[in-house]
């Protein structure tokens, strides 16, 4: 099983950027999909998730409205859309997935996870 996530990067706050995540060794259309992150001396938190139907997203309501979680079951791949950021949305971004058709909230109840990838935006 392996979530491999792309995409961060160092930005300026307002500005955008795409985090794209692969999945390979699992039966991906059963899976839910989603995004935790981290910032720096702090727990990993949700940020959003998306149904393994993908008929519904859930956002963490500091990202609601400027986030955008999307999934291609042809690419066994899902992405964040990340509009306007701001400092406050510095942290390492891990992609993950979970066996039951709608995410858990808390980390330590997510089935699996990838190494993640830095954002880091500046005011």
């Amino acid at each position: 099983v392996q979530l491999q996530a792309s995409g961060g990067g160092s930005v300026q706050a307002g500005d955008s950027l795409t985090l794209s995540c692969t999945t390979s060794g699992l039966t991906f259309s059963s899976l839910s999909l989603g995004w935790f992150r981290q910032a720096p001396g702090k727990e990993r938190t949700f940020v959003a998730s998306i149904s393994s139907t993908g008929r519904s997203t859930y956002y963490t309501e500091s990202v609601r409205g400027r986030f955008q979680l999307s999934r291609d079951d042809t690419k066994k791949a899902h992405y964040l859309r990340m509009n306007d950021l701001k400092p406050e949305d510095t942290g390492r971004y891990y992609c993950v997935a979970d066996r039951l058709p709608i995410m858990r909230y808390e980390a330590d109840e997510v089935d699996y996870w990838g190494e993640g990838t830095q954002v880091t935006v500046s005011s």
